[in-house]
């Protein structure tokens, strides 16, 4: 039997029925749903039985069939495999590219000042940076590794610890002189600055918690400026427009500098997520990546 030659059709295929959508296997393949959907029927007729069950209509209702469930593990693991050797392959050419993802916030406040010491130490690595919040696909982006906050529970990632941290309220020396603050009580009739860059995970450090474990009761934590962006929050608060709740590995430099300066330091409030090195467990051994780890991890025991 010939063997099929659309291995486009066979990632169309397994995507839509991961998804069970043509419409979000389109969005991950950049291609259009019309396209999806002719790759998945050249499969289907080279394979003379259909791989979605259909309605009277003809239109796909995404609901793989019993042998297509049964092939599906084999093809996910013959398409990673291949994804690998063609990696591989890449890494055996004379590209020294690094791809590295992190948050925005995360590249502005602790990576980008540092980075310049990984490239001294090895001057044939092109580190790229994928900024985003969201998170990326480790394969089909082509990234090798990276730095993610939260539990380290990530599925399909290898994850080492980097850095735990706390949160304290921050301001200005600026702003601190033309305002009182002598208990967290204060804080009530202060603006406070919000971080809601991570506000949907349900263990991200709010004001609400921060004030709780100061034992104040009676602050608003419904007022306030909120913003997006861990970066954005600290220059807020360094530009004088309150009081912000700091994530300590972003504020860090920031402290140091004297731009900010940590209120009620008596507090103690450490965030129950962190910062993890992420990368995948196949790809360890790359001695590019082994290097970026081995120097984050350092960089981070400095600080």
């Amino acid at each position: 039997m010939k063997s099929p030659v659309h291995l486009n059709a066979l990632r169309a295929f397994e995507a839509s029925a991961r998804h069970q959508s043509f419409s979000v296997a389109a969005a991950e393949l950049h291609v259009t749903p019309a396209a999806v959907g002719q790759l998945v029927r050249t499969l289907e007729d080279w394979l003379g039985t259909p791989l979605f069950l259909r309605n009277t209509s003809g239109k796909a209702r995404l609901v793989t069939t019993d042998i297509a469930e049964q092939a599906l593990p084999d093809i996910r693991a013959g398409l990673d495999r291949l994804a690998l050797g063609l990696e591989r392959l890449r890494e055996g050419s004379a590209s020294g590219i690094l791809t590295v993802t992190v948050s925005p916030a995360f590249a502005a406040k602790w990576l980008l000042p540092r980075i310049d010491r990984f490239q001294t130490a090895w001057p044939d690595t092109d580190v790229r940076l994928d900024t985003s919040l969201k998170a990326v696909d480790f394969v089909a982006q082509r990234i090798d590794i990276g730095v993610r906050y939260g539990l380290g529970q990530w599925p399909g990632l290898s994850t080492d610890k980097l850095m735990e941290e706390e949160v304290y309220p921050v301001c200005s020396p600026e702003w601190l002189r033309t305002h009182v603050l002598n208990e967290p009580a204060d804080l009530a009739h202060e603006t406070l600055i919000h971080d809601l860059s991570m506000d949907s995970h349900p263990s991200f450090p709010s004001w609400e918690a921060w004030l709780l474990r100061a034992s104040v009761k009676d602050v608003s934590v419904k007022r306030g400026m909120k913003i997006n962006n861990s970066a954005a929050v600290l220059q807020a608060a360094a530009e004088g427009h309150g009081v912000a709740l700091a994530r300590s590995v972003m504020a860090h430099d920031d402290l140091n500098s004297g731009r900010l300066i940590r209120l009620f330091p008596e507090i103690k409030f450490p965030s129950p997520l962190a910062y993890y090195v992420v990368y995948r467990t196949e790809c360890a051994s790359k001695p590019k990546l082994l290097a970026f780890r081995d120097w984050l991890i350092k960089e981070a025991k400095s600080v």
